[in-house]
């Protein structure tokens, strides 16, 4: 992908790539523990005249580290779409991407024109499990964890086909900064977007897999009862990342979603 770019639009240095194109630009925000090449199947798939961003949060791939709630997170993705003149985007996110994107709809509806909400809830775990992750993490590294996060995200079938592509995946994730994650382990604690969700007045599709072993379907449904007029799908065998496991279906659905934006 081209486009590399570095800003710091709320104080911390943000990497991100921006692709210039015609019609209604994609905003692309990613997953707990991963950077914006999990999104790199899925671009290849659509339009070369697409406007793109996609961007690494806080404390993730090349991005500058601070910690931060849920909406500054979402101030911060504002704060690039701001710089680059984008507005009424289809933002599509996953996990606390999801998350993000959820909180960004309801701080600034001027940027939203429609929402992917993949694998992601308006609600994520409990107090007590990311406080054992965000100390495990803190005392053990993410490498002690990277086996039972990898079994979370992908699902039994990509995992035994693609050993090379899993190497990869835990690469990308043990090299993740402990700080940053446990960080981001802290905003997804903290939030809860009962109310945002409820508040989303834009086309909107959830996506689960049913073998997402981090925000199973029935979380995903919840999220989808919450938003008016959400529809949601789920992708039968596929795991938290549908993103790397199904780019095919991913972007038919990108492509289905502008559509109906107009």
């Amino acid at each position: 992908m081209s486009g590399l770019r570095f800003a710091a639009p709320n104080g911390a240095v943000l990497h991100h790539v921006i692709r210039e194109g015609r019609g209604r630009p994609v905003v692309f925000a990613n997953s707990l523990g991963t950077d914006l090449r999990i999104w790199q199947a899925v671009v290849a798939r659509l339009d070369p005249e697409t406007p793109l961003l996609l961007w690494d949060k806080r404390g993730h791939g090349l991005s500058e580290e601070g910690p931060l709630g849920m909406e500054g997170h979402a101030a911060d993705l504002a704060g690039l779409m701001d710089l680059h003149g984008l507005s009424g985007a289809l933002v599509c996110g996953v996990s606390v991407g999801g998350m993000i994107a959820q909180a960004l709809s309801a701080e600034r509806p001027d940027l939203v024109a429609g929402l992917i909400l993949s694998n992601t809830g308006h609600r994520i775990g409990d107090d007590a499990s990311w406080n054992a992750r965000i100390d495990t993490v803190e005392s053990d590294g993410i490498a002690a964890m990277s086996e039972t996060i990898l079994e979370r995200w992908l699902s039994p079938g990509y995992r035994a086909a693609q050993p090379e592509m899993l190497a990869g995946w835990r690469m990308m994730l043990t090299r993740t900064p402990a700080s940053g994650y446990a960080a981001v382990c802290r905003a997804i604690r903290d939030a809860d977007l009962t109310e945002a969700a409820r508040g989303i007045a834009v086309p909107t599709l959830c996506l689960a897999g049913s073998d997402d072993g981090a925000t199973p379907p029935e979380l995903v449904s919840a999220l989808a009862a919450l938003v008016p007029g959400a529809e949601y799908r789920c992708l039968d065998g596929a795991g938290h990342l549908p993103c790397i496991e199904r780019p095919d279906e991913v972007a038919a659905m990108i492509r289905e979603m502008l559509d109906r934006v107009g």
